[in-house]
């Protein structure tokens, strides 16, 4: 099993990106499955029912989310419909929608994390919840661990580390060069990336993030412009034993 998990999709210039570039990586890599971070798709925060749609019709099996998922608030219905959108695990109970989904033989866990990024339920606990839930294995299971602290994504790793397949880092948009095998089987990386305008500040137009660090006043933040460039992992998964084989960092650029 062959498993894409792409970096959060920035307006639209990410979701340009991804119709034109993901059919043809999943041809070249022999993708199976695709996992996207879609959490930043519509105007670069939030994403609304079209442009999830967007995601799902330009090859993406399941959209994962983050603390942005409320941002628009017209897709919140669409988290308690049969659309395979994840909103995180570790929401607060009685929140609309659902935290994982099995789809295509792969279960997609969808966490969120508590330092610097806001007040949760502990995702440790949560997952081990998930992990008890599910039965005898083995499973493919895989994360899109949704952070700001490396430290908590790493603990994470390790944490999970022979439990599940992958656990793969979103939110900080900077893709990290620790993608590898954990010594109990779990592949691991930081942060994938993102999908979006390189010539930006994480996503967003450069000038207006200076002046908002420079003067320490409100700006309107749009998306950045230029080269719009593609960030991925490939993990390569043993269904017979839910263990991955392999992880590799992927990056496309459209010009």
């Amino acid at each position: 099993m062959r498993i894409l998990a792409i970096g959060d999709v920035i307006g639209r210039p990410g979701r340009r990106a991804l119709k034109s570039l993901l059919p043809g990586l999943k041809a070249d890599l022999g993708v199976d499955f695709v996992m996207v971070n879609g959490e930043n798709a519509a105007g670069g925060i939030g994403l609304t029912p079209e442009t999830a749609q967007e995601l799902l019709d330009a090859g993406a099996d399941v959209i994962t989310t983050g603390n942005h998922v409320w941002a628009q608030k017209e897709i919140i219905p669409c988290l308690d419909s049969d659309m395979a959108l994840l909103r995180p695990l570790n929401f607060p109970p009685g929140v609309p929608g659902r935290g994982h989904l099995e789809k295509h033989g792969v279960v997609v866990v969808n966490l969120i994390g508590q330092t610097f990024i806001g007040n949760y339920e502990c995702p440790f606990r949560a997952m081990d919840c998930l992990v008890a839930g599910l039965g005898p294995g083995p499973h493919t299971i895989v994360i899109d661990f949704h952070a700001e602290a490396t430290s908590e994504k790493v603990a994470m790793g390790r944490y999970l580390d022979g439990r599940v397949t992958a656990v793969l880092g979103t939110h900080t948009h900077v893709g990290t060069i620790d993608a590898g095998l954990l010594p109990r089987g779990s592949a691991y990386v930081t942060d994938i990336g993102m999908t979006g305008p390189q010539d930006s500040i994480i996503g967003d137009d450069v000038d207006n993030v200076i002046q908002k660090f420079l003067t320490k006043m409100p700006y309107r933040l749009s998306v950045g412009r230029g080269k719009v460039v593609v960030n991925a992992v490939l993990v390569e998964a043993d269904s017979e034993t839910g263990k991955a084989m392999s992880i590799e960092r992927i990056q496309r650029e459209l010009a």
